[in-house]
């Protein structure tokens, strides 16, 4: 009788796989970092062929170490850093290109183009996104008009497109060797290319961004009985077993959080921050600046729908300052610093590296450190780039509550961040609500092994999977409404200063 279910979680920096029992536990999780490829300002990318022997490794090193044996994983879910594109040869398997990754910005002069006729919002009707650098499919033209052989390659039906759940997936039931090729319904709502309400390609954005159908995977459910494809015996796993869970990290996290119900949110700390808001069976077409996107679709039930607050740079900041400045040397110094000073001594640190996401869209913006005087010490800056996190997770949750009309009673929080004691009370005091960490904080993988064994019957239904949530610790406001608004007050200010950096 299987046991357990296995995830694979495949980020920004690393790759994990993590297997869970019934209760929703952590058994095993083994963890490996990739690299962080910079070609020029504003351009990010990642080695696809790196990525996927990461998986490899921590797949073997998972069931290694929980003792893991045949026939005792129900099912293998993905979850992976969306966004993220690549094209590879569907004969060989070999990228046509390196990946490009969610945050780079070289897609900008093609956005602003495909703006003149339209706007930002252009396509946000059909498809909950408005024209930005963020999304797959600029990406994908990108790759065509700029790699070498790649547009030859997809008229001839050769070149095959996928964000990183697909290629993991792809690789996972055969590669060359009949692998499938899908994404799921999360995924495929941030390409820009997919119609919210057909859950299909659209054929007339396909045709005004010059991107062939026929290199687009299939589009399938998030949770899915008649399983994809299964892993190979002499794969990664050393057996076989159904592959039939598929999220997007941040709607994973959502699941992973239980937030089955319309008007429950998250908020996931990790490279960047993500708040997501169910808002049930039907798309809300967001008027302050958040994206509209799916949220799960299980089996063949109705799919869900969530608003969603982006923002490109959080715990990339504290990485930033560990690999870029060596003001720590680890991550979780980060907090030890951030303590040495009362507060941040007057100055905001806004870490717009890849320009604004939600609620601006500013692509033009750049990174600003204002107010320094000569009391400042990098404790600090430290501090400022903490509360930067939380400061810019209240705008997100300010636009969330104009556009559904319902105030949040409390937020739910998850990823590597939400252990740094010190941001989480500052976020519930810049937010004036309480902030509420679950036992298992790893959200995001365990999202997508409740997708994998919902599909298998590994859980029976929505009510287990609420049955396994617990909460770890609550943060209540200690902060007065007065210094709550003084402080936002001067970091808008420091937003301000950050527009109009890039020009033509």
């Amino acid at each position: 009788m299987p046991k357990y279910v296995a995830a694979i979680d495949q980020g920004t920096t690393s790759s994990r796989c993590m297997i869970f029992d019934h209760a929703g536990l952590v058994i095993a999780l083994a963890q490996k970092e990739h690299s962080q490829i910079y070609p020029q300002p504003g351009w990010v990318e990642h080695n696809p062929m790196e990525i996927w022997q990461r998986v490899q490794d921590v797949i073997g090193e998972a069931v290694a170490k929980g003792g893991i044996k045949r026939g005792e994983i129900s099912a293998v879910g993905i979850t992976n850093q969306r966004e993220t594109t690549l094209v590879w040869d569907r004969r060989s398997g070999k990228p046509f290109y390196n990946a490009i990754v969610w945050q780079d910005t070289r897609t900008k002069t093609l956005c602003d183009r495909l703006g003149l006729n339209g706007g930002q919002v252009r396509f946000q009707g059909k498809t909950g996104l408005p024209l930005a650098t963020y999304f797959s499919g600029p990406k994908i033209n990108w790759i065509l008009e700029n790699a070498s052989g790649v547009r030859q390659a997809a008229e001839r039906g050769d070149a095959l497109f996928g964000n990183i759940d697909t290629w993991i997936i792809w690789w996972l039931t055969g590669g060359p060797d009949g692998g499938s090729h899908v994404t799921d319904v999360t995924n495929a709502s941030r390409t820009m290319l997919m119609n919210l309400d057909t859950l299909e390609w659209d054929d007339e954005i396909l045709q005004e961004m010059e991107i062939p159908r026929a290199m687009l995977p299939r589009i399938v459910a998030s949770s899915d009985p008649v399983s994809w494809g299964q892993t190979l015996s002499n794969g990664p796993f050393q057996d076989q077993i159904p592959v039939c869970g598929d999220l997007g990290d941040q709607q994973a996290a959502l699941v992973g959080q239980t937030c089955f119900t319309p008007g429950e949110a998250k908020n996931t700390y990790g490279t960047g921050c993500f708040m997501l808001l169910n808002t049930g069976e039907k798309p809300v077409l967001s008027q302050s600046g958040l994206l509209t996107t799916l949220a799960y679709k299980l089996g063949g039930q109705p799919a869900i729908y969530a608003l969603e607050g982006s923002i490109a740079v959080t715990g990339a900041l504290v990485q930033w300052l560990r690999d870029n400045l060596g003001l720590i040397k680890q991550s979780a110094e980060i907090e030890v610093l951030a303590r040495s000073v009362e507060d941040n001594g007057g100055i905001y640190f806004v870490p717009a590296f890849s320009g604004l996401f939600a609620p601006y869209w500013r692509s033009d913006a750049r990174g600003v450190i204002v107010g320094l005087t000569r009391f400042i010490n990098k404790g600090h800056i430290a501090r400022a780039a903490l509360e930067a996190t939380a400061y810019q997770t209240r705008e997100v949750l300010d636009a969330m509550n104009k556009d559904s009309g319902v105030n949040l009673t409390a937020l739910k929080v998850d990823g590597g961040m939400v252990f740094n004691e010190l941001l989480m009370q500052f976020q519930s005091d810049i937010l004036g609500v309480p902030v509420v960490r679950p036992k298992v904080s790893e959200t995001t993988a365990l999202g997508a092994a409740y997708a994998a064994g919902l599909a298998t019957g590994f859980w029976d239904s929505l009510q287990d999977l609420q049955g396994n949530w617990q909460v770890d610790r609550t943060w209540h406001p200690q902060m007065s409404a007065s210094q709550r608004a003084a402080l936002f007050r001067s970091w808008k200010k420091a937003i301000d200063r950050t527009f109009d950096w890039v020009e033509q």
